[in-house]
């Protein structure tokens, strides 16, 4: 097991160096993962918010630790390519969490500065970060952290400042071992390009509405690309779309318009 999560911890950290980003259309459990996997992608992302979803509650750290890597178990058992977890901000103990993800069969993870309203210090985050790598390194694994920072997305002080707040929380992430920087809440092109210029470590940026397509994310220097809880809120957006119809309307054309069919789910997976 430890050889076998140490050569996909590597082969996940190479994905961070190629010549073209690393693209995690993230997902939510064992069905969406095999999906994305059957589609060709070469490692898997989870999305917490998605998670939480499946489990009818909202995102932040609702959904224990426990529940959390039951669902990342599920997903890594269903999946051959690497699987990297998103770990919110550590559910109050990073060593048992890193130690619970590996058991769970992930080899990466993404661990996040803002715990409930509070940005945690940054000395607090390194804190966390080193004891993460160190945690790792004690099982063999050097598992890929991913360390994000959400003062852009929970625009954490003056907008004025937001930038240079980032930069030098990203870096002093890079210090204490992390392996990829990611800055969700990032659309506009011109800081895109100044975040790749300013940070010593490939970056991860989350694609949503606004953001420039993967050409051109590419050609600005990013590294690894995300969506987040996106396609978990798509598949429900079309549950919910199917529930509408049929209630205010007693028609079923979302369900004949399905291009997975009956079938096709079924050999899917067999």
């Amino acid at each position: 097991m430890s050889e076998s999560l140490k050569a996909k911890a590597e082969a996940l950290l190479a994905l961070h160096h190629g010549e073209r980003p690393l693209v995690l259309p993230n997902v939510w459990d064992a069905g969406s993962a095999k999906i994305i996997g059957n589609a060709g992608f070469p490692a898997i992302a989870t999305t917490s918010a998605g998670v939480a979803y499946t489990m009818g509650r909202a995102d932040g750290q609702q959904v224990s630790l426990i529940e959390m890597l039951a669902a990342v178990q599920r997903i890594a058992a269903a999946v051959r390519v690497p699987v990297t977890a998103d770990m919110e901000a550590g559910y109050g103990d990073v060593v048992a969490t890193v130690n619970g993800l590996l058991d769970a069969g992930a080899v990466g993870l993404n661990l996040e500065d803002m715990d409930g309203d509070r940005q945690v210090p940054l000395d607090e985050q390194m804190r966390r970060i080193r004891a993460v790598r160190a945690a790792a390194q004690q099982r063999g694994v050097h598992i890929v952290i991913n360390a994000r920072t959400d003062v852009f997305l929970a625009r954490v002080g003056p907008e004025e400042t937001r930038f240079d707040r980032a930069v030098d929380r990203l870096r002093a992430f890079a210090t204490a071992g992390a392996d990829c920087l990611f800055a969700p809440g990032v659309v506009q092109e011109p800081a895109i390009a100044r975040l790749v210029q300013a940070l010593p470590l490939p970056l991860n940026i989350l694609a949503t509405a606004g953001s420039p397509p993967l050409q051109r994310l590419q050609d600005l220097g990013v590294k690894r690309v995300s969506l987040g809880s996106g396609p978990a809120r798509a598949a429900l957006s079309v549950a919910q779309a199917v529930a509408r119809e049929l209630l205010d309307h007693g028609t079923y054309s979302l369900i004949e318009k399905a291009t997975l069919t009956y079938p096709a789910a079924q050999q899917l997976f067999k």
